[in-house]
């Protein structure tokens, strides 16, 4: 899998980027179809009172499908990377199963369809 790590509105972080990487080895346990994975840190201007939390996004891109999670901020970036990717990890679960045609039933729980019986 291809990794793309943006830095914006601060300087580059070799611990940011690693903890980045492991975050997206865990993501390849989930499914090894990922190709790519593009995510954006940036830690927007400075808020006087509420302090500046950082924003991630991340952008995972797979055989016929586009996952996305945007706005994932917290004061911590670690803290923000980690609740941006488990958010994807969530997206990837329900993207693999509506591969496998495994989907929940219906909110009522009422199927519809017959039984037939062989005499």
């Amino acid at each position: 899998m291809q990794i793309t790590t943006t830095f914006r509105d601060m300087p580059p972080s070799p611990a940011l980027q690693a903890a980045v990487e492991r975050w997206c080895a865990r993501l390849e346990h989930v499914s090894d179809r990922l190709v790519t994975c593009h995510v954006s840190i940036e830690k927007p201007h400075r808020h006087h009172l509420h302090g500046s939390p950082f924003q991630i996004n991340v952008m995972l891109t797979l055989p016929g499908a586009h996952i996305s999670v945007s706005n994932q901020t917290n004061d911590d970036a670690y803290v923000a990377v980690a609740n941006a990717f488990r958010a994807a990890r969530r997206q990837l679960l329900d993207h693999a199963n509506l591969q496998r045609h495994f989907v929940k039933p219906p909110a009522g729980g009422h199927y519809t369809g017959f039984v037939t019986t062989k005499l």
